[in-house]
């Protein structure tokens, strides 16, 4: 009998509810949106929506091992403690470190700390949000006192103007991008500002989209600080006033001059700023015009602003200009951080990066460290802040950190100068690897494996963006011998001789110790902090599988939780005032050159996530995106020599990558964009994290991974091609440039190759297994280099393959249908090696929507057939861009280009 479980999504930081329709059984779900969660009401990104296809066993991590051999729990564990403890005793309690991941739910990060900064007595824990949002923290600290974030969804239905700063909102939360663009709708006053180097899919709701120049958003920001000291506002009850609330900025806050006078000191002329920022006077003047007169203004910012070698000094920038007019703390104002990670503001309320102690204290104050020790019961808790984690890598690469914990992250492909990370865990002593995934770049260099439970499996809670912690419910037994990360880091802790401390029994056992420390010493005669859950400190275990989703604080003040923050104008610095500031914005550390002339942004994809470890199990978001790409304008493919969908190879001062070229417009000359989520299990050459500029933000650690200087050139191969197989093939043997993707019913692997093989017959049958009544069909025309063949068993098609001397091959999606299918018509048989289907043959096209698998051929046959006029219409026919979204560009783009 199937039952129904309320969790929640694994992927970005929207924290979406998931209403999960479980047969245990089968070990299959039914995967929908909870319209009952207020972080989505139902709405489902494809990714979210594709959960239920990523539950498959195969790949998965089930076993530990040592070196390569099978082993039990116990040998396991007491070989990592032994070997941490072995470490310490040669080495210094500085020699070891974690790793972790914004994928940890809040029970694991906070054991994970615990012992490393309490009882180990070192703080070299780190984790991959370092990468995400660490910058964002950094800013709220210095502005606000602590890391605070002002804002919520529920401000969306109430601002008037939206600005959005790096953030390609919707491919990266597109279901809080859905809200803004139903907001917009809704609201005949609401404007949309998009602020990007690229023209993304997010710009399709923009009323006006500023393309600055790469790095130059401080020098943007502080313009409008000070075009707000001089703009006059008309109003038919006053006249003119000033925009600067005055008031609010005497009595809340403090260091508005310096910071004005910073602001001035080379952004007065706007003539200057768009010089610097690669605008136009008029773009300009009517981004500050709309912000001056406009009350309900939420700027929201992504990865454009944090990854960054200033990107603290460009959160605090924005955060300048709504300290100046007021605008935070009430309904539909505020600046809005937009989190990257599942539980990357979980993290954050732990300690998890390695600067930070557990329930938003920190090591800057001795009494914090001290409240924590006395909490924890421990005389070794460490004294300072750890390394961060390019530094904790760079101490693997030196040998000052000798034994390594990674927890379900993949830091080879996900850290910059990868490359670097790789050699640095190839030489390191002793590398743990807990994880869920058997087979990733980092596991691979893994002494010990351990096998942590997935997303279906765990139990505990998260945090979302707007402070809210939702419960992630357990839908199945654990897979294997998998075990939660809490319990594998507990029992390490136990035989490291912490017993009594790590004694947990349930996941439920640490959130109460986690709520209790947020409340310990939080009053007026200690410092009251801002995170605090210790309403829940005696929370019983039904209660806690009952818990609803709520914003902290959560505690007697506020027993339901608090919306938003600083609406009593108080804030969590030494004054209780906000502080201003003072931004001298600089320019990315490299800068283009002869050698590396481009620059390089890199980001995510609509479809994908991270390093693909759970996404790419998934047949249908494979589709929309099959290959490593780069975005370049057409110019630049012109000065390059390049060819529009044909490989480029991508070489920057720390590393190189090869990519499918995609020639666009909405790319600024002179940049380039590559996503990030390849690895060396799907491509041979698709490691953007080999590329990209190591070069971190002082104040946050903080990598820059939207400035490198990067060179291309055309990858000149010697011939091109792609299979299309019911199997698995050894992908390493095909050839030097392959890329492996899992559809619905095959296995697609497209392919070049810098040596002919004598015999394409001969070459191909090296690779696919053939059985008795194998038959073969095959087309050869040796004056272009050309060769398809196809492998039958009955009237079966088992592979096919598609040869050529250069990139004009046929497209994948309808050869691709014809795998799905047991017996094939008379006509697809005699059309198949062709690559072309016959007049009553169905032909989708290339994938636009995900969610519902709808193809760009399908679209462009409704609007032509059935006069559809907008993408409303489409979505009421064809369901595409009905779910998520996020393909709604793609298909107004359609009726814009009228094919």
């Amino acid at each position: 009998m199937n039952k129904t479980i309320t969790t929640t999504c694994p992927y970005c930081g929207v924290g979406c509810g998931i209403s999960a329709e479980v047969n245990e059984a089968h070990r299959s779900v039914n995967i929908s949106g909870d319209i009952t969660h207020p972080a989505n009401f139902g709405r489902l990104c494809s990714k979210g929506s594709a959960l239920g296809e990523t539950l498959t066993l195969t790949g998965r991590l089930l076993e530990p091992s040592i070196n390569g051999q099978q082993t039990s729990w116990d040998i396991a564990l007491k070989k990592v403690a032994n070997t941490f403890l072995e470490m310490i005793n040669r080495y210094g309690q500085n020699s070891v470190a974690i790793y972790g991941s914004g994928q940890l739910l809040t029970e694991d990060y906070y054991v994970a700390n615990k012992l490393m900064k309490g009882f180990i007595g070192n703080a070299n824990i780190d984790t991959n949000s370092r990468l995400c949002m660490s910058s964002s923290v950094a800013g709220h600290k210095r502005a606000f006192g602590s890391d605070t974030v002002p804002c919520c969804y529920a401000d969306f239905e109430n601002a008037d103007l939206f600005i959005l700063i790096g953030s390609n909102a919707a491919w990266c939360h597109p279901v809080s991008y859905q809200r803004i663009r139903a907001a917009k709708e809704n609201n005949p006053r609401c404007k949309v500002v998009v602020i990007d180097p690229r023209r993304t899919s997010t710009c399709d709701i923009a009323d006006l989209h500023l393309p600055l120049a790469s790095g130059t958003d401080a020098i943007l920001w502080n313009g409008l600080l000070h075009y707000l000291s001089c703009y006059q506002l008309n109003s038919k009850d006053s006249g003119q006033h000033s925009v600067l609330n005055i008031d609010y900025i005497e009595q809340y806050t403090e260091g508005f001059a310096e910071a004005l006078a910073a602001a001035s000191a080379d952004s007065h002329d706007i003539e200057q700023i768009a010089y610097q920022c690669q605008l136009s006077v008029e773009a300009i003047r009517c981004f500050y015009q709309w912000f001056a007169e406009t009350e309900k203004v939420m700027s929201l910012y992504s990865q454009g602003i944090n990854q960054s070698a200033s990107g603290t000094d460009k959160v605090n920038a924005i955060i300048n200009c709504h300290l100046a007019t007021g605008r935070l703390g009430q309904p539909g104002m505020g600046p809005f951080s937009l989190t990257g990670q599942p539980n990357a503001m979980g993290g954050r309320e732990v300690g998890g990066l390695a600067h930070q102690l557990a329930a938003h204290m920190d090591f800057t104050n001795p009494a914090d460290v001290d409240r924590v020790a006395r909490f924890w019961q421990t005389n070794t808790i460490a004294q300072q802040g750890g390394l961060s984690a390019i530094e904790l890598f760079e101490a693997i690469a030196s040998g000052k950190v000798k034994a390594v914990w990674i927890m379900g992250s993949n830091p080879v492909v996900s850290l910059p100068d990868a490359d670097r990370v790789k050699q640095a865990l190839q030489q390191c002593e002793f590398v743990v690897v807990s994880d869920c995934i058997a087979q990733t770049d980092t596991t691979a260099l893994a002494h010990v494996l351990l096998p942590a439970q997935g997303w279906s499996e765990k139990d505990g809670t998260v945090t979302n963006s707007e402070r809210r912690i939702s419960r992630q419910r357990a839908l199945f037994k654990s897979a294997g011998n998998a075990k939660p990360d809490w319990w594998i880091i507990s029992q390490v802790a136990q035989r490291m001789g912490y017993e009594s401390a790590f004694s947990y029994q349930s996941a439920v056992d640490i959130f109460r110790e986690h709520a209790s420390l947020s409340g310990f010493e939080n009053d007026v005669e200690h410092g009251i902090r801002d995170f605090d859950i210790s309403l829940f400190a005696n929370i019983t275990e039904k209660e806690y599988q009952q818990l609803k989703p709520v914003q902290w604080p959560v505690n007697p003040s506020y027993p339901a939780g608090k919306e938003r923050f600083f609406d009593n104008q108080m804030f969590f610095t030494p004054s209780g005032k906000a502080q201003f500031i003072a931004i001298t914005p600089r320019l990315p550390v490299n800068s283009p050159n002869n050698e590396y002339p481009l620059v390089l942004n890199t980001g995510r994809l609509r479809d994908q996530w991270h390093t693909m470890t759970r996404t790419a199990l998934a047949s249908k978001l494979n589709a929309h995106r099959p290959e490593p790409w780069l975005e370049v304008h057409p110019e630049d493919v012109e000065n390059y020599r390049l060819q529009d969908q044909g490989l480029a190879v991508i070489v920057s001062n720390w590393g190189s990558m090869h990519a499918r070229v995609h020639s666009t417009e909405t790319q600024k000359k002179g940049h380039v964009f590559i996503p990030m989520h390849w690895t060396e299990q799907y491509a041979s050459k698709g490691r953007m994290g080999a590329l990209v500029n190591p070069v971190v933000d002082p104040v946050s650690k903080q990598p820059e991974c939207k400035h490198t200087p990067v060179l291309i050139k055309s990858y000149l191969a010697q011939w091109y091609g792609f299979i299309l197989c019911r199997f698995e093939l050894d992908q390493t043997k095909l050839s030097d440039y392959w890329v492996k993707n899992r559809g619905q019913h095959f296995y697609r692997y497209e392919l070049a190759g810098g040596t002919l093989p004598e015999d394409w017959q001969a070459w191909i049958k090296t690779h696919l297994v053939e059985t008795p009544n194998a038959q073969w069909q095959e087309y050869k025309d040796g004056s272009t280099g050309t060769y398809r063949a196809a492998l039958f068993i009955d009237n079966r098609v088992i592979a096919i393959v598609c040869i050529a001397s250069t990139i004009n091959l046929p497209e994948r999606q309808w050869l691709s249908s014809l795998l799905a299918k047991d017996n094939l018509s008379k006509s697809e048989r005699l059309t198949l090696l062709s690559g072309k289907p016959a007049a009553d043959q169905d032909d989708t096209g290339k994938l636009i929507c995900s969610c519902f698998n709808i193809g760009e051929k399908t679209i462009k046959a409704a609007i032509s057939g059935k006069g559809l006029k907008s993408y409303q219409e489409v979505g009421q026919c064809l369901k595409a861009g009905t779910n998520c979204g996020s393909c709604v560009p793609e298909i107004k783009a359609l009726f814009k280009n009228r094919f």
